[in-house]
């Protein structure tokens, strides 16, 4: 559906572009043309979670498929006059008279676009680097996955693999053991696990296997081990896998947003980055990857704060007018 122009704009002359359609962005694109902003979202089509079959913890939708959740939060985007939806890689986003002019790349046939915004929202999430195993992606989203709140319930019980190349892997085989007393954790020779560390896990039952790992194996039940370096193969079930996380905000490196140590855009309370006009919402901004649920709730409130600050903006224009 295409919106209609805004008031005082042409046709590509939006209230806010939304960079990006996980649960975050959509959640701000669908608060804001229930604000009645002409908001246009761009996605790149490119979810980190495409291989995952089921998501968990998000009310009502506990068990959806990301693919689909995405699916339905476009649609109700697309149902309000004031939403926009195009499938497009962001290329590059650079301020101008009335706010930013944001630069796409069309995908799987859509246009290029070029479009100025007043205001823009950062919701691209984040890259996925895992332990290089050649045959790590046949499991991921089955029987392999990144986060033990999402998944580990459907893994409760069964011979668990933690890998991982981190220095917090104590950390998390502990909150892993949750669901199950069966734990192998595999630090794969670049992770930290102490001589501290490893006792303490010993008394929970936890090992700490500190050969390397040459990779996953499996059938088509799912994943059935772990084979080490040396051809030795430890009998697992589940793999969770602890990735290095990046933001991917190539597109606004011109911005010069304050970002933390690890990349991650820095915002206040509400959702505002370093530089006015510019939001960000869900994992793109610190502390990182959360529950789908989680981001979803970042959105409605940066959503709010958008409105809100366009609101005062219109009004502080007026009076100046006047």
């Amino acid at each position: 559906m295409r919106a209609v122009a805004a008031a005082g704009g042409g046709e590509d002359h939006y209230d806010a572009v939304v960079i990006g359609a996980g649960p975050g962005g959509l959640s701000v694109a669908l608060n804001l043309v229930r604000a009645r902003r002409r908001t246009l979202v761009l996605d790149s089509n490119r979810p980190r979670n495409a291989a995952t079959l089921h998501s968990h913890g998000f009310l009502t939708r506990d068990g959806v498929s990301p693919l689909e959740l995405r699916k339905l939060g476009r649609a109700e985007i697309e149902a309000y006059p004031e939403g926009e939806f195009q499938l497009a890689l962001a290329q590059s986003i650079t301020p101008a008279a009335d706010g930013f002019t944001v630069a796409a790349t069309g995908v799987r046939g859509a246009p290029n676009r070029t479009v100025t915004t007043r205001t823009v929202v950062i919701a691209t999430g984040v890259v996925e680097v895992m332990p290089e195993l050649p045959s790590l992606r046949a499991f991921y989203g089955t029987t392999a996955h990144s986060c033990m709140e999402c998944d580990g319930y459907e893994a409760r019980d069964k011979p668990l693999a933690l890998i991982g190349e981190t220095n917090d892997l104590a950390e998390r085989a502990l909150l892993l053991a949750q669901w199950s007393p069966d734990i192998v954790v595999f630090p794969n020779g670049v992770g930290t696990v102490t001589d501290a560390d490893e006792a303490l896990l010993a008394e929970r039952g936890i090992r700490v296997e500190r050969r390397r790992v040459a990779d996953v194996e499996g059938d088509r039940t799912g994943l059935t081990g772990i084979r080490l370096e040396d051809g030795e193969v430890i009998p697992r079930s589940v793999a969770f896998l602890r990735p290095i996380y990046q933001p991917s905000l190539a597109f606004a490196a011109d911005l010069g947003l304050d970002t933390n140590d690890e990349g991650f855009v820095t915002t206040d309370a509400h959702g505002r980055s370093s530089l006015p006009g510019v939001y960000a919402a869900g994992d793109s901004t610190q502390p990182g990857p959360q529950q789908l649920i989680i981001a979803a709730g970042a959105g409605a409130r940066v959503a709010a704060t958008v409105n809100r600050d366009l609101s005062l903006a219109a009004s502080t224009s007026a009076a100046t007018r006047a």
